[in-house]
């Protein structure tokens, strides 16, 4: 399956981008890229939907945290909802669960305390 990176209304406004495919080595600059180009916009708060999402390896969380650390230096925050199977499996396992403060279910953080 291919990779795709879409952006998506938000309750409210706000960045949302939904994730589709197989997010590895050969994905990830998109996902960096899109992610880049929001934060340059102005955008402080980032949620990425990964209801989508059938993989991630290790180079994908690293984007997760990277951009996390980038909406952080502006007072923001990257939020991720809506893993299932194998990619909430490796978010839980490696913690980044907790760091990045994922729901299960694609509820916007932005409508609960999530600085």
């Amino acid at each position: 399956m291919t990779f795709s990176v879409s952006n998506v209304e938000r309750d409210g406004g706000g960045a949302c981008l939904r994730l589709a495919g197989e997010l590895d080595m050969s994905t990830s600059p998109e996902l960096t890229a899109a992610i880049d180009r929001l934060i340059a916009a102005g955008e402080s708060r980032v949620l990425l939907d990964l209801t989508d999402l059938t993989f991630c390896d290790s180079t994908g969380m690293a984007v997760f945290v990277r951009g996390d650390n980038q909406a952080a230096a502006d007072g923001g925050w990257l939020r991720l909802v809506g893993a299932n199977g194998r990619v909430e499996r490796v978010l839980r396992m490696t913690g980044l669960a907790d760091v990045l403060r994922y729901e299960p279910e694609s509820v916007d953080p932005a409508s609960r305390t999530a600085s």
